[in-house]
């Protein structure tokens, strides 16, 4: 089954010979790639446009966004205000936190208070679980460790804390960390919201209706994954870490779901409020003009 994108239309008027490339990034994680499955294996298309793809980890993909790299990128929605000039956010492919999220964990059962004196290892400055520390943590110490490293180097004693997202969230336990703060648990409770963690931006200039039609593609490609769950999933595992199926099924379950299709009115509501948060608290310069594709 292939789904034809219902903007094919609107662009048709390409010929075979006339293609747009429409270059995509994202992360390679296995949620990441549930998403995108239909797009990298054109179950999905839209006439007269070709998506290439490009892994890379959130916080490269974050400074790339500043460069207007590429047409469609994953973000940190820490990041957004810093390149809202070049990029417009996509009403889905979001990775929303119901209740949970980036998690500060620890060889050592701290307490919250304790937590906020360590010196704690994050996986970049414009990541958003970094701005919901420094919410939660105003001034904590930090230091930027890649974010697959960061389980390593606590377990190694080289930090007495670190700052984990990804498949991490569902493993460390395994490896005898404890978690000391579930920072979207933290956030929920303090505002009653999801938290928006990463989203998809897309280039202003393409167009309105270039980026319309790549908005319904890339939700389009969210649905198929959704009904065809056990087919993405198999191509996602490739990028799961060694994970299980059962666990990386888990994982994409927690953040590929109804939300991602779009955010809803909580979700843009927690996008906006976290990012004023920020903005208020001196952790973001720029104040954000938050619109939507």
């Amino acid at each position: 089954m292939t789904v034809i994108s219902e903007h094919d239309a609107r662009i048709s008027g390409s010929t075979a010979h006339d293609v747009r490339e429409i270059s995509i990034a994202h992360s390679p994680d296995s949620d990441d790639a549930f998403m995108f499955y239909a797009l990298a294996t054109n179950k999905v298309r839209v006439a007269g446009l070709r998506f290439t793809h490009t892994l890379c980890d959130i916080e490269t993909l974050n400074q790339k966004a500043r460069q207007g790299v590429y047409d469609v990128t994953a973000i940190s929605f820490h990041a957004y205000p810093y390149i809202q000039d070049l990029y417009a956010l996509m009403s889905c492919g979001g990775s929303v936190g119901e209740g949970y999220g980036p998690m500060i964990v620890s060889p050592r059962a701290f307490t919250e208070s304790e937590i906020k004196a360590k010196r704690i290892a994050v996986p970049g400055t414009l990541t958003t679980a970094y701005l919901a520390l420094q919410l939660f943590a105003p001034g904590v110490q930090t230091e930027v460790v890649p974010f697959d490293q960061i389980i390593p180097q606590v377990l190694a004693g080289n930090y007495e804390a670190g700052l984990i997202i990804h498949e991490g969230q569902l493993t460390y336990d395994k490896v005898g960390l404890h978690r000391v703060v579930d920072l979207g648990r933290w956030w929920q409770k303090m505002t009653g919201l999801p938290l928006p963690l990463g989203g998809n931006a897309i280039r202003r200039a393409l167009g309105p209706d270039l980026m319309s039609a790549v908005n319904s593609a890339l939700r389009d490609s969210i649905q198929y994954a959704l009904d065809h769950r056990e087919e993405a999933l198999s191509y996602a595992m490739q990028f799961a870490r060694d994970l299980d199926a059962q666990t990386a099924d888990r994982f994409v379950g927690m953040y590929v779901n109804e939300r991602t299709l779009d955010y809803g009115p909580e979700g843009r509501e927690g996008v906006e409020r976290l990012l004023d948060m920020g903005h208020k608290a001196g952790i973001i310069g720029p104040h954000a003009r938050v619109d939507w594709v």
